[in-house]
């Protein structure tokens, strides 16, 4: 199985590295020459995570996406969901005609609001049954550091998907496989924008006794989303029967790659969202922060995302929809946090 990885930035860097330790061939798109050339003669990349080394003579980089992608059995895509459509607009409607797609993406295509599986099956036709995520909990600079670290693989096909994963597993890199595809895909979007949450919250000097509850509190309303969208699994303490495959038991919501993820995403300083959250509550604008930040805070759109999408969907989000408000409509973060108390269990 040849991979391929769209992206250049810390996460798609930390995913290379990983198949880049274990020999496996790699073909790597760049977005510049330059990059290319200083991957090539200095073993790492020049702007993100620049500690990480590779052994570039099974790594075959390009600036053609449509090359990496011909040469490629399983493309991995590594980049902010606001970069998607630009990055894939010269791609030939069968360009994944018989790939296999593994989603690194923890965010949904702004201007449409949807997941990355929906956009690929409307413009390219791929089908779900070829579709699989790559979600956490795991943070770039961890990995980058060789600490040990969790990544978990969606797929409807069970065997497939731990096929995927094992291209992955180190020393310092333990998998996961389960068949929630869609499911992992919102948490990974909700678990951001509760994480901005956590920064504003703390940008706002609010203590730990307060943020534990807010992040409970916003597990729960995780749950009642994902219940709501037609997600199962999702009880804590419950589990369904032993996985033939990987022979543990099932998946539900206390598992690394729901609950674990949203916890990390909140609570740490490596945290893009949380970071972008902590400036707002500081008092930045949303413009000024994102001058200020080199990386995309896939919370900022993807607050908008789903406030859209439950216009269908009907969750309780009190505390989505504030963070919503506050980034979107002006509402400033001392009363968007009022209102958050207000709602708290």
């Amino acid at each position: 199985m040849r991979l391929g990885i769209i992206g250049s930035g810390s996460w798609a860097t930390a995913l290379a590295k990983i198949v880049s330790d274990n020999q496996q061939p790699l073909n790597w798109w760049v977005r510049n020459e330059q990059i290319v050339q200083h991957i090539y003669q200095r073993k790492h990349n020049p702007q993100y995570l620049t500690a990480a080394t590779f052994d570039t003579a099974n790594i075959h980089l390009s600036t053609s996406v449509a090359d990496v992608i011909r040469q490629s059995d399983c493309i991995i895509i590594a980049i902010p969901s606001a970069y998607l459509e630009a990055t894939f607009a010269s791609l030939d409607v069968n360009a994944f005609s018989g790939k296999l797609v593994v989603s690194a993406v923890k965010g949904m295509l702004p201007d449409q609001n949807i997941l990355l599986n929906e956009w690929l099956a409307k413009k390219y036709s791929l089908p779900l049954t070829d579709y699989y995520t790559l979600m956490g909990p795991c943070h770039a600079e961890e990995v980058a550091n060789e600490k040990l670290s969790y990544l978990t693989f969606s797929g409807l096909d069970e065997n497939k998907t731990a096929a995927i994963a094992e291209k992955f597993a180190t020393a310092y890199i333990n998998t996961i496989v389960n068949q929630d595809v869609i499911g992992v895909q919102y948490a990974a979007v909700l678990k951001n924008i509760y994480a901005l949450g956590a920064g504003i919250a703390h940008g706002l000097e609010y203590g730990d006794n307060f943020q534990s509850v807010f992040i409970a509190n916003c597990a729960d309303e995780m749950a009642g989303f994902l219940r709501k969208v037609g997600i199962q699994h999702v009880e804590v303490g419950i589990h369904g029967k032993e996985s033939p495959v990987t022979h543990k038991k099932a998946a539900n919501y206390a598992a690394s790659v729901y609950l674990g993820d949203l916890l990390v995403t909140c609570y740490s300083l490596f945290s893009r969202n949380r970071t972008f959250g902590n400036m707002i509550g500081k008092g930045y604008s949303v413009m000024s922060v994102q001058l200020e930040m080199n990386m995309v805070a896939e919370g900022y759109n993807a607050s908008r995302c789903i406030h859209m999408v439950n216009q269908e969907v009907k969750a309780d989000i009190p505390i989505a929809e504030a963070i919503y408000k506050m980034l979107w409509l002006q509402l400033s973060p001392a009363k968007g946090f009022s209102l958050i108390e207000e709602s708290l269990i």
